[in-house]
């Protein structure tokens, strides 16, 4: 599964028929920290997401699995929306406030 940023929705007149009533998003690729990652793509939206919010998808055969109920010619379908990430800093300092904080020992 990979992280990605919705930029925007896909309006197609003309889909294959098995994608009628399913959203098209345009999604932003993007790493834990929300740095770009590659070229935008579009992903299949079973899931209902906007402009803005973070969402973790799957690519490959395995994209045409998020629409549930038929097979789809599809290269990325979204998951579900993601809420929250914690990022654990790393160095020194991290072991000290862990301490502080009454979670670790030193």
């Amino acid at each position: 599964m990979y992280l990605a940023r919705i930029v925007g929705r896909v309006v197609a007149t003309v889909k294959q028929e098995c994608l009628q009533g399913h959203t098209l998003q345009w999604i932003q690729p993007v790493d834990a920290r929300g740095a770009d990652r590659g070229k935008a793509i579009v992903a299949v939206d079973p899931v209902g997401l906007g402009p803005g919010e973070v969402c973790y998808y799957i690519t490959a055969r395995e994209a045409s699995l998020t629409l549930w109920d038929t097979f789809a010619a599809v290269d990325a379908g979204i998951v579900g929306k993601v809420d929250r990430i914690d990022l654990e800093e790393q160095g020194a300092g991290s072991r000290e406030r862990k301490t502080e904080a009454g979670e670790g020992q030193g």
